[in-house]
């Protein structure tokens, strides 16, 4: 569908620019800032293929996606004050891209005929892995390892998508509802600082 695979770009310029702006942040040079840039956008739907076996690599097959990386570079040296202000509006930004990544990887997957459990997490490695790598290389605790709820919005995504599709096979309203259900839970967590937290020494 081809709205779709205009939004899968977008999803990958924004991540690209979270993934520059890290390094901005950290005062990395061009190179380094083109490679956080790069594995922050493809980095989980690499680690998605390469699981369930389809190499080449989906950006390795379409240009396009390594030419929205690039694009992301000037975008952040030139305008980093703006879009820092914009920051309300990127965090809606990646929230969606996150809910996208997560239909398109779950697709991908059942696509292969893999079970649908299988799929809702490699939904999800796509979605939030290309952040791990990102904070990992830039020396920060990734997000999904913190106490916030980001990944466990991905994953509730999944199944709404997954429980859409046996009742509405193939119908719009499921990716909608899934993308819908990413960004509300996402939001009210943010928003209300829900949490999901783990003690068991206390």
């Amino acid at each position: 569908m081809t709205y779709i695979y205009y939004l899968d770009l977008f999803g990958t310029f924004v991540f690209a620019i979270s993934g520059i702006l890290a390094a901005v942040d950290k005062k990395l040079d061009l190179v380094g800032a083109l490679i956080l840039g790069f594995v922050t956008a493809v980095g989980g739907g690499t680690l998605r293929d390469m699981m369930i076996g389809e190499t080449p690599v989906g950006w390795m097959k379409d240009l396009n996606y390594g030419l929205v990386i690039v694009a992301a570079l000037p975008v952040c040296f030139f305008w980093k004050k703006i879009i820092l202000r914009l920051k309300k509006s990127w965090f809606l930004f990646d929230t969606i891209g996150i809910g996208l990544f997560t239909i398109l990887g779950l697709q991908k997957t059942l696509a292969l005929g893999l079970s649908p459990i299988i799929a809702v997490l490699m939904g999800v490695v796509s979605a939030v892995f290309g952040g791990v790598i990102r904070d990992v290389l830039s020396n920060e605790i990734p997000l999904i390892f913190r106490k916030e709820i980001y990944a466990s919005a991905c994953f509730a995504g999944g199944l709404v998508f997954l429980a859409a599709e046996y009742f509405f096979p193939g119908a719009m309203i499921n990716i909608l509802a899934s993308i819908s259900t990413v960004i509300i839970i996402r939001y009210l967590s943010v928003r209300n600082q829900w949490s999901i937290k783990f003690n068991p020494l206390s």
